[in-house]
């Protein structure tokens, strides 16, 4: 058994192998895409969420509308809506796929824990979890919209049912505390944040950063 662990502690991890290629935060390019593409999977769910509520009390704002003479329409509303929720369903594939391949490449500083008291690689597997979970929903979310949009309600004003909007509405709130996770992992454990990982390798900001 003791031979077996030691011939498993002798295995280099694959990443060692491209480890020449990845800058200081151990990505190969210089900023994160995950991040970046967080962004619009959460803002474009959340303008989607909210037009069509815009759109849902309509009959509410139409007067003021017509008095400040904006040519706003409940379809176009619901239009803005449909869209932005279709379009956040297809680029949370790329959100996902991202965060997985730079999740593969992680370094996390050691020795510390989140404000839940997670470690890194538990921090990192809630997350990874979750945004599979987040992305099941998204789509689940979209389909829904579609056949509300195109068979259920399409003679009807009101496009959106709402349970549609309160689902929505829960499914912005859980993307927050999602999204909590993965700041953690940023400013706690340093993940892929180029001065804390120089700072962690003894660097000195003031030589290495222009």
């Amino acid at each position: 058994m003791s031979s077996t662990w030691i011939g498993l502690g002798l295995i280099s991890s694959p990443i060692n192998e491209i480890a020449d290629r990845l800058g200081p935060n151990d990505l190969p390019y210089s900023i994160p895409i995950h991040p970046n593409l967080v962004h619009f999977t959460i803002g474009l769910f959340a303008i989607g969420i909210a037009f069509d509520f815009a759109g849902a009390f309509y009959p509410l704002e139409k007067r003021v509308f017509r008095f400040l003479a904006l040519p706003v329409t409940r379809v176009g509303f619901h239009d803005v809506g449909w869209y932005n929720v279709l379009a956040c369903s297809v680029i949370s594939f790329f959100t996902v796929a991202a965060g997985f391949f730079e999740m593969l490449l992680a370094v996390p500083l050691p020795g510390v824990r989140s404000v839940l008291g997670q470690n890194a690689i538990d921090t990192m597997l809630w997350h990874a979890v979750g945004g599979v979970a987040l992305l099941l929903i998204i789509v689940a979310m979209t389909i829904w919209r579609a056949y509300e949009r195109f068979v259920w309600r399409r003679e009807l004003g009101r496009q959106v049912s709402w349970l549609y909007l309160a689902c929505g509405t829960v499914v912005l709130l859980l993307m927050g505390l999602h999204g909590s996770l993965g700041a953690w992992l940023a400013s706690e454990f340093g993940v892929h944040i180029t001065a804390d990982q120089l700072l962690a390798a003894g660097a000195d900001l003031g030589e290495v950063l222009p």
